[in-house]
């Protein structure tokens, strides 16, 4: 039925931060990026292997309700060899 993931959307708020934090740290390649101002954000797409993620940067976006099963994008998981090397790293 499904081959592979195509996309992640993450919405975020401050540009700066979240593109050092996905490109500058975690390495990913940017693929586009463009300024929407009819909806006043940053849309960021970057390459994760065959898949992408895409990046909203928007000053205010709505908090996310404390409860961690609330509907929405909840994690975010990697594979990595050395999850202690990845932490310190980061």
């Amino acid at each position: 039925m499904f081959s592979k993931m195509h996309h992640v959307a993450i919405i975020a708020s401050d540009y700066q931060q979240t593109k050092e934090f996905y490109v500058e740290k975690l390495g990913f390649e940017v693929i586009r990026e463009h300024a929407r101002p009819e909806k006043k954000d940053v849309k960021i797409d970057l390459r994760f292997g065959e898949s992408e993620i895409e990046l909203f940067v928007v000053e205010n976006p709505p908090a996310r309700p404390s409860f961690p099963e609330a509907a929405g994008l909840r994690h975010l998981a990697f594979a990595v060899e050395n999850i202690e090397a990845v932490v310190a790293e980061l």
